[in-house]
């Protein structure tokens, strides 16, 4: 799907940021005590909504607080607070945040403004479906659940997802936004055609639409995406393959995404099963599936799993096609298990298994999500599956692994991916109870990405977390850096945006970012 290019740009403003400074008492009330009367009535710097915006999904990481919660009604509110915060002596950082789902602090603002985004519209459904032009233009602040069943009112259906829905547009627009529809739609950026954004140019330029894309909040706070959509099938035949090799399963992953549509799976993901990890309380397998399941952990030790879906309108079409998919594939006999759900069902699993969790333990997420190259995965899993994650027993939290082709990502965008056709996606999605195993389980991420630098496997983070300039730039790669570099300083010089990421701490020079050491 061809992306557009059309801006609508919503403010001229320049913007700063002095690190370090807001945090400073006095330095914080020498600009709040000059807050225009119409910022300070949705300005709240109370301790206990400044509280709620100091930490994040992630659970622990917890900067200092923001000096204020900002909850703008309007697009023009969130101009009239960028103008203020440049005016400001010092300027102060401002984070927009929308479900607080980052989980490494990218959308806290220490000793700045968070931005409420929820409050955008001041509680309205900004959600509009266009079935002739088959778009939705839909609000930075609304959830993709709600985005979706406003859809399907219209029998239609945005393409590509994320596999939990209660996270806002904005917020999966500023990374990517994947699941398994990836391999044949891309990304959610990539069936964007077009933005409203706060930003400081004046000029249409095309190099913001695709910065902001994947831009980690940078560039710009996005108001409003228009959304390209396709007609929505009634519902869906949801299977798990399951497999003792790991190379047969990404063979019959990598065969999967080659189909064109409509001949294959419309979804193709994937999960790893370690040695000490048991099926059990899930709503997707009978009592006897469960006991097969765990019969061949026992005899295979880690083993995987492959998820796919097809979407179908005509029951005995999904057969057909089912049938023939299953010839072609080298799963164990026997172990594939199906359910046929609705579409909104299947879209909305991760969140129904939530729901259907009794414990109220609130639970820390120290998640590590990678792409890694399909050149390297077999020294990966020797490495990683069979080596690190060997050694220990308490792992908590499913572990993906499916592929994706590149020719799906646009690399004009901001977004950055493996330089390989064929890439994994492997997300270390851990839960944890303490602080204490929170910590364990960081010292096995970083054991995880330093075998990866020790063995020359390029890995890129989805949804990354670094906190040096170096290693952000190694992130991107030489000529993607110099490019990013370039549009920071053109769209937010003094490094005002999304603080969190810790991109860009300083005011951006014109030297920032030329001849990199990489």
């Amino acid at each position: 799907m061809a992306v557009g290019i059309l801006i609508n740009l919503l403010l001229l403003v320049v913007v700063a940021y002095l690190a370090g400074a807001a945090s400073a008492a006095a330095e914080v009330s020498s600009w709040l005590d000059v807050v225009p009367s119409e910022i300070a009535s949705k300005l709240d710097s109370g301790s206990n909504a400044a509280a709620r915006f100091a930490t994040d999904y992630g659970g622990v990481t917890r900067a200092a607080y923001p000096a204020a919660v900002f909850q703008p009604s309007t697009a023009d509110d969130i101009a009239a607070l960028l103008r203020f915060a440049y005016c400001a002596e010092p300027p102060f950082p401002v984070a927009a945040r929308g479900n607080g789902h980052s989980v490494r602090g990218q959308a806290l603002a220490p000793g700045g403004v968070a931005l409420d985004m929820a409050a955008l519209g001041g509680g309205r459904n900004r959600i509009n479906v266009s079935s002739e032009g088959a778009y939705v233009d839909a609000g930075g602040e609304q959830l993709w659940i709600d985005v979706l069943e406003a859809a399907l009112r219209h029998g239609l259906s945005p393409r590509s997802w994320t596999d939990y829905l209660y996270l806002t547009v904005g917020g999966t627009l500023s990374n990517a936004g994947i699941s398994g529809q990836v391999f044949r739609h891309g990304p959610q950026i990539s069936n964007v055609y077009e933005l409203d954004m706060i930003t400081c140019s004046s000029e249409s330029n095309r190099d913001l639409f695709y910065g902001v894309l994947g831009g980690l909040g940078q560039l710009g706070v996005i108001t409003r995406a228009r959304i390209s959509l396709r007609p929505a099938p009634a519902r869906v035949r949801w299977l798990r393959l399951f497999y003792t090799d790991l190379g047969n399963l990404t063979r019959d992953q990598e065969f999967l995404i080659s189909l064109p549509d409509p001949t294959g799976f419309d979804y193709v993901e994937g999960q790893v099963l370690l040695s000490h990890q048991r099926v059990d309380g899930s709503t997707f397998y009978s009592n006897q599936a469960v006991d097969s399941i765990n019969r061949l952990k026992g005899e295979s030790n880690t083993i995987y799993f492959l998820e796919g879906a097809v979407y179908y309108d005509s029951p005995s079409m999904a057969d057909q096609k089912i049938e023939d998919l299953m010839k072609q594939l080298n799963f164990v006999p026997g172990l594939v298990f199906s359910n046929d759900v609705t579409y909104l069902e299947f879209l909305n699993r991760v969140h129904n298994e939530i729901e259907k969790l009794s414990s109220s333990t609130v639970l820390l997420h120290p998640w590590l999500n990678l792409f890694l190259p399909k050149s390297r995965i077999r020294d990966f899993q020797v490495g990683v599956f069979g080596g690190i994650l060997q050694n220990v027993n308490h792992t908590t939290g499913p572990i993906l692994l499916y592929p994706l082709n590149k020719h799906r990502w646009n690399d004009i965008m901001t977004a950055t991916v493996p330089d390989e056709e064929v890439f994994y996606t492997v997300g270390f999605l851990w839960t944890a109870a303490t602080v204490e195993d929170w910590g364990t389980f960081d010292a096995l991420n970083n054991e995880i990405l330093g075998f990866c630098d020790q063995n020359g496997i390029e890995v890129k983070q989805y949804l990354p977390h670094y906190t040096s300039k170096l290693d952000w730039a190694r992130h991107f790669g030489l000529v993607k850096w110099e490019k990013f570099v370039q549009l920071k300083r053109r769209y937010d010089p003094k490094a005002l945006l999304s603080p969190g990421q810790q991109i860009f701490t300083t005011q951006v020079n014109t030297q920032e970012g030329m001849h990199a050491k990489l």
